[in-house]
């Protein structure tokens, strides 16, 4: 049983990483949006799982901020290429 719960943090790591690196490196200008909200989603859940756990997540923390701050900075070019 211990096997599966270090397991399941492992997934969720790389299932934030993964969506968030698919919105960084997505080059079909449509799907963009929509891979900035999918990699949002994952990012704070799983800033809320390790939250939860009261663990000492130092720099998994750090990198989930940097993480959103990156797709923020994404959305608000991608919102001034619309407004120009």
């Amino acid at each position: 049983m211990t096997n599966q719960t270090s397991q399941a943090p492992q997934t969720l790591v790389r299932s934030w990483r993964e969506l968030y690196s698919a919105a960084l490196f997505e080059t079909d200008k449509n799907r963009i949006p929509n891979r900035i909200a999918d990699a949002e989603k994952a990012i704070v859940a799983r800033a809320r799982e390790l939250f939860s756990a009261g663990a000492d997540t130092i720099e998994e923390d750090q990198a989930l901020d940097d993480a959103l701050y990156a797709l923020r900075a994404l959305q608000n070019c991608l919102e001034f290429r619309a407004a120009a």
